[in-house]
């Protein structure tokens, strides 16, 4: 290993107590001995739920000698209640200790700048590695063997059983559900997310007529008890009668037969979408990555692909997918649909009329809209489509705030659902509130309150009620439309992050990359960098914004400026460096950050941000 300076890794500390340990707190001096993987993660952000998949089978395969440790720092306010990081830990089946540490502690300590971000620790208590972002565990799995081969010779490697201890399973019909959908014969479909299952439901949406999926994770075909999902969310009615299934952790869609009881792959590989790889072709042969929605609109079925950042279609009559509206960028920028910036969309609903396509694009607190362009035409590649925004300003505002929209304020709504009458329901999930959009006044209300974090909500058939999936209270509960709207107080929040003093004038923005042991970068088609600069306000940079293929970019700080925030996207691919081997394989490591800065007189004229490796 390249010898450095020897940074002894800080503490570990959190107000929220550990989770997963049995009730007992850990230490750094507990875990000596140990291979050491801190994983900072939110459970909003869909980028770590990719990494605690990517981390699984590196979990079970080194489970004697590595200790991975969740530290979850929170992003929006809900994210710090404790009761909501003891469901999240539950919903997402993360079999490791978790620290909940509502207050940054331990982020500050080990000076994170962004979710995800991994930290290895070797067995001596020492920083080895630091990974933002994700792809990154190949390489993390190759040091894993190197610390363990020198610790094994050392003498100061412990094996054995880790201190993770699972908590007690609770029975309930559902858990944590996703979505739901009211069936042509009245019967009603959930996707019971954490099961990986789906459930029919009687119309009292209570009664359990049958389970389809074994509940087992997997990507299996087949009748009820053989089929297999991984994490299922969204569902839409086809015109044929078929329900199509966002199989989200499985980057998949799934058709299921309500009359057969068969589930069949219509599209994705199984495999997650990465930066280069094709945006359109045969459904069964373009990976996907995390579709966490689906709705019908302009003849074919709309896909929210929150891993990307994007909105794509699936074709059932031609058997294609393609991106329809985003960059892969995220952020909130109305426009074209192929130039609009979305934030992980995790909600759509098709307007009565089939003019608009509502959209819940969750880390901006927002509700966006989908529209054809006034040349009318759908394009087949979103060139026929904008896309505007109804609520919500960016990443970084939220809360509860009801009124005209210009001002109004969501927090991470999950769904939407299109009413008769043009408006449009908000599954705002972390005020755990229903709330209500109309356009015809421009103005945001809320219909419920006291809701336990809500993530979809459809029509009954038989009336003017409304169910709404009660994903952190396992069930659906049906509401009467109010004709008055509930009163509330208002409340606003900006996610708080410590700001990174800068220097005016120019400042040199370096992501550092180096390549894990074994590996190089992949120049054989040109550039395998890449490098994105942007900002918020968009007057914040002088010069310096926009792509470019260098990690290393000096950008210009506008002249008057104080205060803002860098959004800065990096990817790098590497391949295992190995002569002899014609097609090596290959490894895109990515990551997005959102750097709030202060403009000072002692402020630093260089900011450093570890994609992968240490900075030196």
């Amino acid at each position: 290993m390249a010898s450095r300076a020897r940074v002894r890794a800080p503490e570990l500390t959190g107000k929220g107590g550990w989770l997963n340990t049995g009730g007992n707190p850990l230490t750094l001096a507990d875990l000596r001995g140990r291979i050491v993987i801190l994983d900072f993660w939110t459970f909003c952000c869909v980028n770590c739920l990719h990494v605690l998949d990517e981390l699984r089978e590196l979990e079970e395969k080194h489970r004697d000698t590595v200790v991975i440790i969740g530290v979850h720092s929170p992003k929006f306010v809900h994210e710090a209640e404790h009761q909501a990081v003891v469901d999240a830990v539950e919903r997402y089946e993360v079999h490791h200790p978790v620290l909940d540490d509502p207050e940054l502690a331990t982020w500050k300590q080990y000076a994170v700048r962004a979710w995800p971000t991994l930290v290895v620790i070797d067995p001596e208590g020492y920083v080895v590695a630091q990974h933002a972002g994700e792809g990154h565990a190949h390489a993390i799995e190759k040091l894993v063997a190197e610390l363990e081969a020198v610790h094994g010779e050392r003498g100061t490697l412990r094996r054995g059983d880790g201190p993770y201890v699972a908590p007690e399973p609770v029975a309930t019909d559902l858990r944590f559900p996703g979505k739901a959908l009211a069936l042509p014969g009245g019967n009603l479909l959930v996707t019971d997310s954490t099961r990986h299952a789906l459930v029919e439901l009687a119309a009292d949406g209570e009664t359990v007529v049958r389970r389809i999926g074994t509940g087992g994770r997997g990507l299996v075909d087949g009748g009820p008890e053989a089929a297999r999902f991984s994490e299922p969310q969204g569902l839409a009615l086809l015109p044929d009668g078929r329900v199509i299934v966002a199989d989200t952790v499985n980057h998949a869609l799934r058709a299921y037969d309500p009359e057969s009881g068969q589930v069949t792959t219509v599209a994705g590989t199984g495999r997650q979408w990465w930066q280069g790889s094709p945006t359109s072709g045969g459904a069964r042969e373009v990976d996907l990555s995390s579709p966490w929605d689906v709705a019908w609109f302009a003849d074919r079925v709309w896909i929210a692909m929150a891993g990307v950042h994007q909105l794509w279609s699936y074709d059932p009559a031609a058997g294609t997918v393609q991106a329809e509206a985003g960059t892969t960028n995220e952020g909130l920028v109305d426009g074209p649909a192929a130039e609009a910036w979305f934030a992980q969309p995790s909600g759509l609903s098709a307007s009565a009329d089939g003019e608009r396509l509502w959209v819940a694009d969750s880390e901006t607190s927002a509700v966006r809209w989908v529209e054809r362009s006034e040349d009318g035409g759908d394009g087949g590649d979103g060139t026929g489509f904008t896309v505007l925004t109804a609520v919500g300003t960016g990443l970084f505002d939220f809360g509860h705030r009801d009124g005209a929209a210009g001002q109004a304020l969501l927090q991470h709504p999950l769904g939407v659902t299109a009413l008769p009458d043009g408006s449009v329901a908000v599954s705002d999930t972390y005020n755990h509130a229903l709330r209500r959009y109309d356009p015809a006044t421009d103005e945001v209300s809320t219909l419920a309150t006291e809701l336990r974090e809500p993530s979809a909500a459809f029509l009954a058939e038989d009336s003017g009620d409304i169910f709404v999936v009660e994903s952190a209270r396992h069930r659906l509960t049906r509401l009467r439309l109010p004709e008055e709207a509930v009163r509330v107080e208002s409340v606003a929040h900006r996610t708080q992050r410590a700001a990174t003093d800068v220097s005016a004038g120019k400042l040199t923005v370096d992501v550092v990359f180096q390549a894990p042991a074994g590996q190089k970068l992949d120049m054989r088609y040109g550039p395998s960098t890449r490098l994105l600069i942007s900002s918020t306000p968009p007057d914040l940079l002088a010069e310096g914004s926009g792509p470019g293929t260098d990690l290393r970019r000096d950008v210009l700080l506008a002249d008057g400026a104080t205060e803002g925030v860098l959004h800065v996207s990096a990817m790098a691919a590497s391949c295992d460096d190995d002569p002899a081997n014609e097609y090596p394989a290959c490894h895109v490591h990515q990551q997005d950050w959102g750097v709030p800065v202060r403009v000072t007189a002692d402020g630093t004229a260089r900011l450093a941000l570890v994609l992968a490796g240490l900075d030196d």
